[in-house]
């Protein structure tokens, strides 16, 4: 089993930028599709973003154009660059294969705070 392990998420102000790093402990190549998700303070959660083995991306309506997932199989790690971050945007974030397979576990989770 890949164990995954979240990174980059903080707190930062309405319009700014973050970068998430999802780092997995084995090979993400044979997996396949991996994905973003978020927990909201509402506990609703969302698939953010995906990304399948060759490349395809997919985005919540709620964060195209402004958030970018991508993925480095060499260095088994797959990215979320968020960028023009707003107040909503504010989750506890989580990589995760997509749709989830007992081939990953969770890691931590990073939490992500959109404020003045």
């Amino acid at each position: 089993q890949v164990q995954l392990e979240e990174s980059g998420g903080g707190l930062v102000q309405p319009g700014g930028s973050l970068r998430l790093t999802c780092a997995a402990s084995g090979s993400i190549r044979n997996i396949g599709a991996m994905a973003w998700y978020r927990e909201t303070p509402r506990n609703t959660r969302e698939v953010v973003a995906r990304i399948t083995s060759d490349g395809t991306t997919a985005y919540s309506d709620l964060v195209k154009g402004r958030f970018t997932i991508s993925r480095d199989d060499a260095e088994n790690t797959v990215y979320l660059q968020m960028d023009s971050l707003k107040p909503q945007d504010t989750a506890f974030y989580y990589c995760d294969s997509f749709p989830k397979t007992s081939r990953t576990k969770r890691g931590q989770g990073t939490q992500v705070t959109v404020s003045e």
